[in-house]
C-alpha cells in the first residue's frame, strides 16, 4: 500500500471519524488508477488545480463528501461523493462527460478502527478487499491506453479459444455464423429426410415431393378430373385468368348454369312501398 501512509499522515489533522478515514482510502485509489483531485463541491472553481492531495475543506460536511478529479491522460473528470447513512458508507461516482454512474457501498466497520484513527498502521483492516471493492465495483475500466499495444495471447489462450470455437461448431442447436468463414457455408439439412421429416405434411401441404399432404386438391388428388379449367373464366361469373393455371379452385356456384329469368332476390316485392300493406 504504498503511498496511503504519507496520504494519511498529511490529511490526519482533518480525520475526526470512521467515514473520513474511508474517503481518504477511496482518493488513494482514485489517485492510483490515474486521475487527479482538481477540489471539493460540485461546480468547478477558479482555484482548481491538480493533486495528489485533498482540499483543505474535503472533511467539512461529515454527511456528504464531495471531490471533482481528472484524468491525468483525457479531458475525462469525475465527481466523487460519498453519502453517510446509518453505518455505512455509500460512494457514487459520475463522469461527467457522459454522465455514467458507478457505486459502492462500504460498511465502514468492515475496513476501519474507529478508536485508532490517529494510527496509520492499526487504522485501517482487511485494506486488500476494500481495494478490490473500489476498482471493480466503483471506478471506471479505463481499457487499453492510447499507444499501448495489445498483449499477445498465450498458447494455451489460443489452444483453449480454438477448443471453445469446436465445441460451438459441433453444437446440434446452436445456428451457423451469419457471416461464415471465407471458403465455407452453412450446411442446411432437408427438412424432408429422416430424421428431420417429421411434420413434412406441414412443410408439404400438397405432397409435392412425394407422400401424403395435409391438404386434398381435387384438382391434383390423382382422380379423373371434369375437364373444368378455372383459368379460362367462367362466363358471366369470372373473367378469363382470374384464376392462375393450376391453382387450386372450389367452385361457388353451379358452373355453366344461370338462373333463368330476372333474380328474384334483385327485384323488390310488389308493394313493398304501400305503408298500409
Amino acid at each position: 500500500m504504498a503511498g496511503l501512509e504519507v496520504l494519511y499522515t498529511c490529511v490526519a489533522g482533518g480525520i475526526s471519524c470512521p467515514q473520513d478515514a474511508v474517503v481518504c482510502f477511496v482518493h488513494w485509489e482514485m489517485i492510483k488508477n490515474g486521475y487527479k483531485c482538481i477540489g471539493s463541491g460540485d461546480e468547478p472553481r477558479s482555484s482548481d488545480k491538480k493533486s495528489e492531495l485533498l482540499p483543505a475543506d474535503w472533511s467539512s460536511n461529515k454527511e456528504l463528501y464531495s471531490l471533482r478529479y481528472k484524468a491525468n491522460d483525457t479531458d475525462t473528470q469525475m465527481l466523487l461523493k460519498a453519502i453517510t447513512v446509518d453505518s455505512a458508507l455509500i460512494f457514487n461516482l459520475m463522469n461527467s462527460s457522459t454522465e455514467q454512474v458507478s457505486d459502492l457501498t462500504v460498511n465502514i466497520s468492515d475496513h476501519v478502527n474507529a478508536d485508532q484513527l490517529q494510527a496509520f498502521d492499526s487504522a485501517f483492516k482487511d485494506v486488500e478487499s476494500l481495494s478490490e471493492k473500489v476498482k471493480t465495483q466503483l471506478l471506471p475500466s479505463r481499457g487499453r491506453q492510447p499507444g499501448q499495444k495489445a498483449e499477445k495471447k498465450s498458447q494455451r489462450e489460443e489452444d483453449d479459444e480454438g477448443q471453445r470455437r469446436r465445441g460451438e461448431d459441433s453444437d446440434p442447436l446452436r445456428l451457423p455464423n451469419r457471416h461464415p468463414r471465407q471458403g465455407t457455408h452453412p450446411h442446411w439439412p432437408d427438412p424432408m429426410v429422416p430424421p428431420f421429416a417429421a411434420g413434412g405434411a406441414d412443410l408439404d401441404p400438397f405432397g409435392s415431393r412425394g407422400g401424403g399432404g395435409m391438404i386434398v386438391d381435387p384438382l391434383r388428388s390423382g382422380y379423373p378430373r371434369s375437364g373444368f379449367d378455372p383459368s379460362s373464366g367462367i362466363p358471366d361469373i369470372l373473367p378469363p385468368g382470374a384464376v392462375p393455371p393450376g391453382a387450386r379452385f372450389d367452385p361457388f356456384g353451379p358452373v355453366g348454369r344461370r338462373r333463368p329469368g330476372p333474380d328474384p332476390d334483385h327485384m323488390p316485392p310488389p308493394g313493398y312501398d304501400d305503408m298500409f300493406m
